[in-house]
């Protein structure tokens, strides 16, 4: 079972800035943060893929950045100029391959005056 570890989370001012982290047991083909959404579902946030290939959620662009270090199975996520709408829980999401994802427990983000 690949495990996933987050960290980073935490209350901050509007226009404040965090940066979360998650950390994969193995090497996947790709990573990302989602976000809860309406219906039950989680929303794309921003993901990279092994070829460094990212993407980004309309409101995530030009605020927030994703990267990855592949030595250690790691992704982090700049986000700058967070906003009260920002707040969710990120959750880290993992494909080892074409057929198999996995999540993180997910990582609480509070911006709040």
């Amino acid at each position: 079972q690949l495990q996933l570890v987050e960290s980073g989370g935490g209350l901050v001012q509007p226009g404040g800035s965090l940066r979360l982290s998650c950390a994969a047991s193995e090497s996947t083909i790709s990573m990302g943060w989602y976000r809860p959404v309406p219906g039950n579902q989680r929303a794309l946030v921003a993901e990279i893929s092994n070829d460094g290939v990212t993407t980004y959620s309309d409101s995530a662009k030009g605020r927030f950045a994703i990267s990855r270090d592949r030595v250690t199975n790691t992704i982090y996520l700049q986000m700058n100029n967070l906003r009260p709408e920002d707040t969710a829980v990120y959750y880290c999401k993992a494909d080892r391959n074409r057929w198999e994802r996995f999540w993180g427990m997910g990582t609480q983000v509070t911006v709040s005056p």
